[in-house]
């Protein structure tokens, strides 16, 4: 019995600490994302892009390979965005994820992305902001490829 009651102890240890630890898995975000956006007025696609995606261990992501087609408002950008990671006991990962990226030319437009990961898909929002023709607003579908 003494057995079995220590066993059930270091059970619970090892799940509390589980539980309590700020370790993320980054193999769940990280590889390469492509990103389908929408926009609410209508439904139809606004633009597209893909991205290969590394989560830092402090939730950043380092962004590369950065490619928005469809769209004049992005003809030089920059990404950058987090990633915070969650689960539960049947081992199914979810996050928050935020995304912006910035345009170098034309300068001053900014793309926010807010969504949730599940898996391999990430749905949420975004919003466009800045010069003539580059505002907007949808939602989002991006999967890992």
């Amino acid at each position: 019995m003494k057995k079995l009651a220590v066993a059930l102890l270091l059970a619970a240890g090892l799940v509390l600490v589980g539980c309590g630890s700020n370790n993320s898995n980054p193999s769940n975000i990280n590889g390469t994302w492509t990103a389908v956006l929408t926009n609410s007025s209508d439904g139809s696609q606004a633009f597209t892009f893909t991205t290969s995606i590394t989560e830092n261990n402090d939730g950043t992501l380092s962004v590369t390979n950065l490619t928005i087609s469809s769209s004049s408002c992005f003809v030089g950008e920059t990404g950058s965005g987090s990633f915070a990671l969650g689960g539960n006991f049947n081992g199914n990962l979810t996050g928050q994820f935020q995304f912006k990226v910035v345009s170098t030319s034309p300068s001053n437009n900014v793309l926010t992305l807010t969504g949730t990961a599940s898996g391999s898909t990430i749905k949420g929002t975004w919003t466009l902001t800045g010069g003539t023709g580059c505002q907007g607003s949808g939602n989002f579908t991006m999967t890992k490829s």
